[in-house]
Formats: structure tokens, sequence, C-alpha cells
């Protein structure tokens, strides 16, 4: 935020559109697994990038507007069942700031969808790693009234192949699952039962078990789980033991490779 003060004593502001963030991290007395495993990111030895960042302690890894059920319907996507918008958004995409309904057009007589996904703005998912245990659920749909009939998971692998999908037909509840095997990005989603409109509202995805919070009454604000790029790599022997690093990174949140 920049600001601009006239000779008459007022006030102007001005903030651009795109806040990316910046991240420092370091690390005393790293082992060499862990070391190789940076150095190789830091270096792009793989790939050009960007490189995925969770916070572990991060409440809610949906974007901030996303998990509020507000603005640019891109946010999330459809499934397309009868060649038409079986899914329609109402409200968010005049506005940053509008919620959005979602407009259930059509359901097919097998119930299998439609399916409304919440979309990472870079990768297949959301990143995730083997093990890690995950929670999501749709308290606002819920609180909507909203025909589910599921929550879903789609567990992917590096390469953006869908390996799996997690499901549960108790979508009044927080859905727990554990990253699978192989598991890079998982995309959440919702299965809708019945036509109708209902208002969007919260959604979380957070790592590890917040189901008693989240029934609770807890609602987190997504703080997001951005592309970041690595602008800056030290790499210094430990003191006192050569065979162990200090390691410092710095990154800035991006939107492209």
């Amino acid at each position: 935020m920049s600001e601009f003060r006239s000779l008459a004593g007022g006030v102007t502001t001005w903030a651009p559109p795109a806040r990316p963030r910046r991240l420092k991290l370091s690390w005393e007395a790293m082992q060499s697994g862990d070391v190789r495993h940076l150095d190789r990111l830091a270096r792009r030895l793989d790939q050009l990038g960007p490189v995925a960042v969770v916070d572990p302690l991060a409440g809610n890894l949906l974007g901030g507007g996303q998990s509020l059920g507000l603005g640019d319907p891109t946010r999330w996507a459809v499934t397309r069942l009868s060649g038409w918008e079986d899914i329609v958004f109402y409200g968010g995409g005049f506005g940053e700031y509008l919620p959005n309904s979602v407009g259930v057009e059509f359901v097919p007589e097998d119930r299998k969808g439609p399916d409304l996904f919440w979309q990472h703005p870079t990768w297949s998912g959301y990143p995730v790693t083997p093990g890690m245990v995950v929670t999501w659920w749709v308290p606002g749909l819920v609180a909507s009234g909203a025909a589910l009939s599921q929550l879903r998971i789609e567990w992917y692998d590096k390469a953006g192949a869908l390996l799996s999908t997690a499901t549960t037909e108790a979508p009044t509840v927080p859905m727990v699952r554990t990253v699978p095997a192989s598991a890079a990005y998982a995309r959440p989603a919702v299965r809708f039962a019945a036509e109708g409109v209902w208002l969007l509202g919260d959604s979380v995805l957070a790592v590890g078990d917040v189901s008693a919070a989240l029934v609770a009454g807890d609602r987190p604000i997504g703080e997001g789980c951005p592309a970041f790029s690595v602008t800056r790599y030290s790499h210094v022997a430990s003191e006192g033991n050569g065979a162990l690093r200090d390691i410092g990174l710095e990154l800035v949140e991006v939107s492209g490779p």
C-alpha cells in the first residue's frame, strides 16, 4: 500500500491489484538428505518451477475469497454431463467481493454428478505429500441446505494424472482422509443430488484432522497455498560440524513459471 498526502492534508492511498507475498526460511545444522532436497529446488534441477510451500499451521489452504465463496467463478470448475451448463454461478462474476450462489441446472438419473471443484490457480490441485492428513468440508453449502450427495477429493500425481478419488456419503460432517502414496495434489469437490440454487459460503481444506473444531463452529479464512519462486539461496557449513549445513531461502509468490 502506498500513500500520497496533498498540501491541503488530504490522503490518497493506492494498492496494486496483485499483492505477492514474500517468505524467508532458514535452518541450522540441516542433515544432508534435506539439504539435497532443498538444493534441487533452489537450483531448479528438476524443472523451472515454481515451488510449493505447504504451511502445516495454515488453518485453510484455499484462497481467501475462494474460502468465503466470493468473486471470480474461475476459482471453481464444473463437470459437464448434459452438454450445457450443469452448474451456474450467480453473483461473484459481477465483482471480486460479491458472494456466489450456485444454481444446479441438471442432475442425471443415476445421480452421479454434477460435481463442483475448488481449483488451485497454478497446479492440478492443492499440494500435499503422501501420509499427510487433510480435512475437507463445505459448511456454507451445508448451512444453505444444499442437496449434496458427496464430499470428494481427487488425488493427482506430480505429472497431473488422476490416481484415485476419496468420497464420503455424509457431506453434513467434515471429511478426513490420509493422502495416498504417489499423490502430489488434492482437488476437493462436492457432488449435488438435486436441482436448486444455494449460497456457496464458507469452505475449508486444512492440514490435519480439524473436524472437531469445524463442527464446533470454527471457520478459518483461506490463507492460500501459493506458488513461490526462490529468489535467494544461501548454503554454508554449520559451525563445528562440516557435515551439516545452514540453509537460507527467500521466496516470492508468483502467478506463473
